[in-house]
């Protein structure tokens, strides 16, 4: 099963499973993009692949997550702003 984060303003709202076989494109390989859309297309909203073996975006989405374009992170290991 493949796992989705929905994300809002950078943060991870909800996290959902998704069959595999509705990542799968005309050649049988799974695309992120195909499951992302079908999530939106559901949902609404922008939908972003996560791993529980954190094999992608370095660590499985959790509610509150941060999405920084390229990875989850945890909101305690962001970096307070210093002045």
């Amino acid at each position: 099963m493949a796992h989705f984060a929905k994300v809002e303003n950078n943060y991870v709202q909800e996290v959902i499973v998704v069959n595999n076989q509705v990542l799968l494109d005309s050649a049988g390989v799974e695309q992120e993009a195909i499951g992302a859309q079908f999530c939106a297309d559901l949902f609404g909203g922008e939908w972003v692949q996560t791993s529980y073996n954190a094999s992608m975006r370095s660590k499985f989405a959790a509610l509150g997550d941060i999405w920084d374009g390229t990875n989850f992170v945890s909101p305690e290991l962001e970096e307070e702003p210093t002045e």
